[in-house]
């Protein structure tokens, strides 16, 4: 005899499971859909829910407002664009990333947070990100770094005399002293836009301007409305020297107070507006100088790490016995340059010698003989002779107005490539799914 509750039962069961399973096809088609074609590539939707919800992490660990969801998507996608061009282009170039690179630069971050790598990795995930995720992460932006260094660093140069010109126009007006923190909108105007669309930029960078000094969020309006690189860091773009800042802004900035919003600025980018966070001056750079000589045995197939460290104790023990350092290192240092002086590098610099020799030598008292140390270039004993604070304002300027300039004109420049790598790609977003 049938059951026929039972038969009812199991078909209960069966079109129960069937609508469970149509649902998770119907939710994995989802996830899977295109948002938008790159080129040869595709970005799918899983790929930007999981990007939106790190953006928005960490919009909200600066405290600043979520935008509304569509307005986030749409900025989230462009920068995921942006950057699956720079990868595919970096492909091509055949640039890499080791994982033993990898590593050590995830290793280089947690000391300096001071942490070891285990412990960088659990402060991660207690923040919700995955360690995995922060190498992807990081192995993107090392690759995208790569790629700019190849295509824009080269070729770009800082000469004598234009670091003289900006100092000798700068001392006048004292603006070497002065540090700038400034906010940065762009509202994007690709090459070869019409006057139309180049009047409808211009149009919402003034409504833009007109809301920013009434009061609205300057953070939240940059998340929102910014086609650069930084608006989902809200637009900041840190604290900048003079020469640090973009050469189409220095004019307007040294004119700015704290707060002050500029009229839009016109640059072959778009239009850009600028507000003056802050401002505060610059201190005089103190710097210890050592006087320093040392002893240099190098390894070989015959002299080993355990070979050249015996013969510099050997060394040390006779300068403890009244041995003079100079005749030693005259007569056994594998550096010559610095053995025909008696081992003397002279006075040096913080950032002169390499890191393990500086540190070894920063912990010697005057005329103490170190032990031996290791460094890429073989075994050493150290002697400082001397040190000496030293106003080092007048040659820590050059250096730092040569490395601002140099960064300003790569900014410049990868502002323009990356611009024009967007506008010269295949780009298909599928509005309907954003």
């Amino acid at each position: 005899m049938i059951n026929y509750p039972n038969i009812k039962k199991n078909l209960v069961a069966m079109l129960l499971c069937h609508a469970l399973f149509s649902s998770f096809l119907v939710h994995a088609e989802v996830l899977d859909s295109i948002i938008a074609v790159v080129e040869d590539d595709v970005i799918l939707e899983r790929e930007l829910q999981k990007e939106v919800a790190v953006i928005q992490q960490r919009i909200q660990q600066s405290n600043a407002q979520i935008p509304p969801a569509h307005v986030l998507r749409k900025q989230v996608l462009e920068k995921m664009i942006i950057d699956k061009l720079q990868r595919q282009l970096a492909e091509k170039a055949g640039i890499t990333v080791s994982e033993e690179m990898l590593n050590s630069s995830a290793a280089d971050i947690a000391k300096r947070n001071n942490m070891n790598v285990e412990q960088f990795r659990v402060e991660l995930e207690g923040q919700g990100i995955s360690y995995q995720s922060f190498l992807d992460n990081m192995r993107n932006e090392i690759i995208i770094n790569q790629l700019r260094g190849r295509e824009i660093g080269g070729r770009i140069k800082v000469t004598d005399r234009e670091v003289e010109h900006y100092l000798e126009t700068q001392d006048k007006i004292g603006e070497e002293s002065t540090q700038y923190h400034l906010g940065h909108i762009l509202i994007a105007v690709k090459e070869g836009a019409s006057s139309t669309e180049i009047q409808q930029a211009l149009s919402k960078a003034d409504e833009l301007v007109k809301k920013l000094r009434g009061g609205q969020d300057f953070s939240q309006t940059a998340i929102s409305d910014s086609g650069d690189a930084n608006a989902l860091k809200g637009g900041d773009l840190g604290w900048r020297t003079s020469s640090e800042i973009p050469t189409l802004f220095v004019n307007e900035v040294h004119q700015m107070k704290t707060g002050d919003v500029s009229e839009p600025i016109r640059s072959p980018s778009g239009f850009h507006i600028i507000k003056m966070m802050e401002l505060k001056g610059m201190d005089n750079h103190m710097i210890v100088k050592s006087k320093v000589r040392h002893v240099l045995i190098k390894t070989n197939e015959l002299v080993d790490d355990a070979e050249a460290k015996k013969r510099l104790l050997a060394l040390k023990a006779r300068i403890a016995d009244g041995d003079d350092f100079a005749a030693l290192a005259r007569a056994h240092s594998d550096d010559k340059g610095s053995a025909l002086k008696g081992g003397s590098l002279d006075w040096v610099s913080p950032g002169d010698l390499v890191k393990p020799f500086e540190e070894a030598m920063g912990k010697l008292r005057i005329n103490e003989v170190s032990e031996p140390i290791q460094t890429q270039f073989g075994w050493h004993i150290i002697q400082v002779l001397g040190r000496e604070n030293k106003d080092d304002s007048s040659e820590f300027k050059k250096n730092l107005v040569r490395d601002s300039i140099r960064k300003r004109k790569i900014e410049e420049e990868t502002e323009l490539w990356v611009r024009r790598l967007r506008d010269e790609a295949f780009v298909e977003i599928y509005q309907d799914r954003l």
